[in-house]
């Protein structure tokens, strides 16, 4: 097992390198002025001059790459042009609400998923199969932008009026905002604390922190506030999920030793629980992966739509403004987490399948 999971980390870091590259490229071959962008249209040469060389964009390309690895390897992702301020700040400030949206979207994906994709395998081309696979195809087909205003103008204005509405728009209700949980159990933080830039981090998360700290008016809110945004979201991967559970499924019940149990007199439940759903679930724990890293891509239309001041809002504006720093610092983190969850995919293979593990 541990030679496997080396040769698996081993091919992920050329990818990586990859990854570095094409985030620091694309938005020099896209094109834009981020000067103009920041200063305005009216901005003079000289000040433009002199904002190139205060963030290093009077440089050859490759000074600037090389800069940049270097930097990386720091753990140093510059200075936000439009923000002023850290890029790798600005990242922890926005993951928290990003990271509860794409949790949220793929845990109701899957919990809603799998069981479709079983149903319709156990009773294959019966009205349950064909309703389930018709779910699966407009689900799949509907863009998260048209989905999510849809689900705005019902919830929000043609409900508005029933205990069915929610908000269409934001993390929390106006002029609800819960404090941080050490503030409740009576903690002091500085910049210096101990621990101080971690608990500020955790507190960001706004379920985990009205839990924990007993503010339950806040977390009902802000529970509300999640709903369609993971709805929106969740439906593409749902739809996935379903229609390669079903397949994986009906490939499995084909096997002799499935036949086997199932003629030994077990029932069909249990040979679908015991015998042919663990080795099902291979190819849909690889959708599972790949569907995360698309949740993360997905949120940049979510957010903007919802207005969620998470990774996608701030990744949308700052291509908009050319302000590279942020667009290669939230990318490479995205592209990053993308890889990471492809190589705990490929890891968890040696744990479902025992033959993996002899390769």
């Amino acid at each position: 097992m541990i030679g496997y999971a080396l040769k698996r980390i081993s091919t992920a870091i050329p990818v990586l390198f990859g990854v570095v590259v094409a985030v620091f490229l694309l938005p020099r071959v896209v094109g834009g002025d981020p000067c103009r962008s920041v200063l305005g249209p009216r901005a003079t040469a000289a000040s433009c001059q002199q904002f190139a060389e205060a963030n290093g964009l009077d440089q050859p390309v490759l000074q600037q790459f090389l800069t940049y690895i270097g930097n990386i390897f720091r753990g140093d992702f510059g200075e936000s042009i439009k923000f002023s301020r850290p890029v790798m700040e600005v990242l922890f400030e926005r993951l928290p609400l990003t990271a509860e949206l794409a949790l949220s979207a793929l845990l109701l994906a899957i919990a809603v998923g799998i069981p479709l994709g079983v149903a319709a395998a156990r009773w294959h081309n019966s009205p349950v199969d064909v309703a389930t696979m018709a779910f699966a195809n407009v689900g799949v087909s509907m863009p998260i932008f048209w989905l999510g205003l849809m689900l705005s103008y019902l919830f929000a204005v043609v409900l508005g009026d029933t205990w069915l509405a929610l908000p269409p728009t934001g993390r929390f209700s106006a002029g609800l905002s819960p404090q941080p949980f050490y503030e409740v159990w009576g903690w002091t933080i500085t910049d210096t604390s101990v621990g101080g830039g971690l608990l500020r981090f955790m507190s960001r998360f706004a379920i985990f922190n009205t839990v924990v700290s007993g503010q339950w008016t806040e977390l009902k809110d802000a529970l509300q506030h999640l709903v369609l945004p993971t709805v929106a979201l969740s439906t593409i991967p749902m739809a996935v999920i379903a229609r390669m559970t079903r397949s994986s499924l009906l490939d499995v019940l084909g096997q002799d030793y499935v036949r086997t149990a199932a003629a030994k007199g077990a029932r069909q439940p249990r040979v679908i629980r015991r015998h042919a759903l663990r080795n099902a679930l291979l190819p849909v724990v690889t959708i599972i992966g790949l569907q995360l890293g698309a949740l993360l891509g997905g949120a940049v239309l979510t957010e903007t739509i919802f207005s969620l001041a998470g990774i996608g809002t701030a990744l949308f504006d700052a291509i908009d403004t050319r302000d590279f720093p942020i667009v290669q610092g939230f990318t490479l983190f995205i592209a990053s987490t993308y890889v990471v969850v492809n190589l705990l995919v490929d890891l968890s293979y040696g744990y479902l399948d025992p033959r993996v593990r002899l390769q």
